[in-house]
């Protein structure tokens, strides 16, 4: 796979959807405004952290691609930001994180009942966009995208400190938690153009191998990156004990001694001062972070091969960079 600068793919497809992007974050904090004064608060941290709106940029741009040009799609862009920022706030309470995108994370600032009570008003915010959008399709494939991130982060914690998990099995927590949001961000853009079946099929595969490979590359990056990379406390899927492929790999590949040194540290969750760092050598000893990156960049691949049913255009060009992109940012 050929070198793709992340900040020059982002940049691109920013630019080709520079104007919607600016109605859809006009749309986010209109809708952020409550007389509660908390909720703004809140909900004005967690945006002020940044992020690279990538959710309703492919909202916007797949919108684009298939020629549609009205303005449903820009609340609907806001509408995939409020429920991914949801789940946020509600992750980072499940997960005791202190650092979201390296700077403090809403739960560490303001509290574990106030997060999860404005992730409950986004969730909220979200479903009044749904409605007022008009389309039962739209509410049926964004509603169903919310139950099943839930059940994605349920199926994690059940997985948690097994590992027994199946590499499926993991693949299927992926699906959940972070890849049905994708596939459906992309899938409501041929909607809302009135696009034929093939090709709503089409977006929706794009974003769920898209959003598969994009999870895959965060899971490389927990065990492999810096803090300021990563934008949250390197180790937290070790100290959790989540099951991730950077460790079922190395568990796979590991003599009896390193599979003890797993069971004990996911598994019952013993750990001492420098786990973390034998776990990491021990993840790099068994070339584990490749594993996991070359599998992210089959799903890369999946979602390129996708968007063939479209012509070609700078918006294809441009998604087809994002594809590249998402495991490009772990080289």
């Amino acid at each position: 796979m050929k070198h793709i600068d992340p900040e020059d793919a982002l940049n691109a497809l920013v630019e080709l959807v520079a104007d919607d992007l600016l109605a859809c974050n006009r749309a986010i904090v209109a809708r952020m405004d409550s007389p509660v004064e908390l909720i703004p608060q809140l909900a004005a941290h967690i945006v002020a952290a940044g992020g690279k709106r990538l959710r309703p940029l492919l909202t916007l741009a797949a919108a684009r691609m298939c020629g549609y040009s009205g303005l449903r799609h820009v609340n609907l862009a806001a509408c995939v930001e409020f429920i991914h920022t949801a789940t946020l706030l509600h992750d980072d309470v499940v997960d005791e994180s202190l650092l979201r995108r390296g700077l403090a994370s809403a739960n560490a600032v303001f509290g574990n009942k106030a997060s999860v009570l404005v992730g409950d008003f986004l969730f909220a915010r979200a479903f009044q966009l749904m409605v007022e959008d008009g389309s039962l399709r739209v509410l049926e494939i964004l509603s169903r995208a919310a139950a099943t991130i839930a059940e994605g982060e349920v199926l994690q914690l059940v997985t948690q400190n097994d590992l027994s998990t199946t590499e499926e099995r993991y693949l299927d927590v992926i699906k959940g938690k972070t890849a049905a949001l994708f596939a459906a961000a992309c899938q409501v853009g041929a909607v809302v153009a009135a696009r034929p079946d093939a090709e709503e099929v089409a977006l929706a595969e794009y974003g769920m191998n898209l959003g598969i490979a994009f999870q895959l590359v965060d899971d490389a990056l927990d065990y492999s990156a810096d803090q300021a990379t990563l934008g949250k406390t390197v180790g937290d899927d070790f100290r959790e004990g989540k099951i991730t492929l950077p460790v079922l790999a190395a568990y796979a590949a590991g003599d009896e001694d390193e599979r003890s040194f797993w069971r004990r540290t996911v598994e019952t969750s013993e750990q001492v001062a420098d786990d973390l760092d034998h776990a990491m050598l021990l993840i790099v000893r068994r070339n584990a972070i490749q594993a996991t990156l070359d599998r992210a960049a089959t799903f890369a691949a999946a979602a390129k091969a996708s968007l063939e049913v479209f012509p070609d255009s700078a918006y294809r060009r441009a998604l087809r960079s994002v594809a590249d992109y998402t495991v490009c940012r772990a080289r």
